[in-house]
């Protein structure tokens, strides 16, 4: 008994993690992570190691965006736009797509500056100029 049991645990965890697998590559529900306040981004050093990083996130129009100033992990998306963004437990394998367009920068900027106030006004001193602002797309 206790072994069909032992068995039936280890089922029912795989199964679990299966799910939890199959859930983390489909594309994020960016609508329900408007409120998050930071996620954690994996971008690959240019010596092939896993680099984590904290960030801000912002939804605009149903669409993920980071941002950036000269960073290391600026400069490893630059390098290569495959990123990991996790939130919470869930992690999405994406890509990044740098934004040029100034309509677009101009509404993704307010949006980091509405949903995180005082905090970004200062942050921007030490960021720059121009800004690295990330698009996150589904690979």
């Amino acid at each position: 008994m206790a072994i069909q049991m032992r068995r039936s645990l280890a089922l029912v965890g795989a199964l679990s993690m299966l799910a939890m697998a199959a859930a983390a590559s489909e594309p994020p529900d960016w609508k329900s992570f408007a409120d998050v306040e930071t996620v954690s981004v994996a971008t690959t050093n240019p010596e092939g190691t896993l680099r984590y990083t904290t960030v801000w996130l912002v939804v605009v129009e149903g669409r993920g965006y980071l941002r950036t100033g000269d960073t290391t992990w600026g400069a490893n998306v630059v390098r290569d736009p495959n990123v990991k963004l996790k939130i919470g437990e869930q992690e999405f394998p994406l890509r990044v797509d740098f934004v040029e367009a100034e309509d677009e920068r101009a509404l993704v900027t307010a949006a980091f500056n509405q949903k995180y106030g005082w905090s970004d006004t200062v942050i921007g001193w030490f960021r720059g100029a121009r800004s690295k602002i990330m698009r996150l797309a589904s690979l």
